[in-house]
């Protein structure tokens, strides 16, 4: 078998070292549409989206931990001991990242990584990848990829859990609206998720796509970033965890509909295509804040 749980789960942690600046935080920012299309008369200059693309202001948005360093932390969990997969069998399920205290704008960091769980849901087993950061001043965050593998369970394993979120009996307390602009993937995947999937037409095709999709990751910091300007007055230091299970896919040039239920230290939250009926994009999806 291809993947062996227990060697994967007993392999030492792989470490890397990573650095990041205020121009990757731009790059990184501005692939999830800061300073445009925010529904005011000149967004580019607000004052509200110059805190993510001026670097005189600039703060950094938590879901950043998932593209630091070009994402190593996902890259050295694919290629742990025990694990030994057809990439184009493999999708992004989930994802969650944890902050022990704000992304500084510039950093040097050591990223360790490693399986934390392979999961046997019959058809496909589900790895858990941990990603650790930590700079001189400790720890900065935790990151967990749950990724999908196609055609490799059936070991009679631990399936895991599969925790599905109600939604709260009533209407939403805010719902905002985030185009996605044609060449929007094009530019996010210049932080570091070079898959093909999300520029060539031809490869898209091979996928079983009429067109290339946008990254899962980039419409999980469009979300956070709505929430965070939305109901969290724009602080994004006040974000202590967000996860996400990715429903569904969407295509550059549609728009996303994001509903947010506030409750006490969190924030639950869906987001859907408004062009495909609302068709489920991210589903049990949580920002817990300060």
């Amino acid at each position: 078998m291809p993947i062996d749980p227990a060697k994967a789960v007993a392999a030492e942690p792989r470490s890397a070292e990573i650095s990041w600046d205020h121009k990757d935080v731009q790059l990184y920012h501005l692939g999830l549409g800061a300073g445009s299309c925010q529904g005011k008369p000149s967004p580019a200059t607000d004052p509200d989206e110059l805190r993510y693309t001026l670097e005189s202001r600039l703060h950094v948005l938590p879901s950043f931990a998932t593209v630091a360093g070009a994402g190593m932390g996902v890259v050295g969990g694919l290629s742990a001991p025990g694990i030994d997969i057809d990439l184009a069998a493999v999708l992004h399920g989930g994802q969650s990242v944890t902050l022990h205290r704000p992304v500084p704008v510039s950093g040097r960091a050591v990223s360790t990584s490693r399986v934390a769980a392979v999961y046997d849901k019959g058809k496909a087993a589900v790895l858990v990848l941990r990603s650790e950061a930590s700079d001189a001043d400790g720890p900065l965050w935790t990151s967990d990829a749950q990724i999908f593998v196609r055609g490799e369970g059936g070991w009679g394993g631990d399936r895991g859990p599969s925790e599905r979120l109600a939604l709260p009996d009533r209407q939403p307390d805010a719902t905002v609206e985030r185009p996605i602009r044609e060449e929007q993937a094009l530019l996010y995947r210049l932080s570091g998720d070079w898959n093909p999937l999300h520029a060539d037409p031809d490869f898209a095709k091979l996928a079983g796509f009429d067109r290339p999709i946008l990254h899962g990751l980039c419409s999980y910091g469009m979300t956070l970033k709505a929430v965070v300007d939305t109901l969290l007055d724009g602080d994004v230091t006040r974000v202590r965890s967000y996860r996400t299970r990715f429903a569904g896919i969407v295509f550059p040039g549609e728009t996303l509909r994001v509903r947010m239920w506030a409750a006490e230290g969190s924030v639950q939250v869906t987001v859907t295509a408004v062009e495909r009926d609302d068709a489920p994009v991210l589903a049990d999806t949580v920002v817990e804040h300060s």
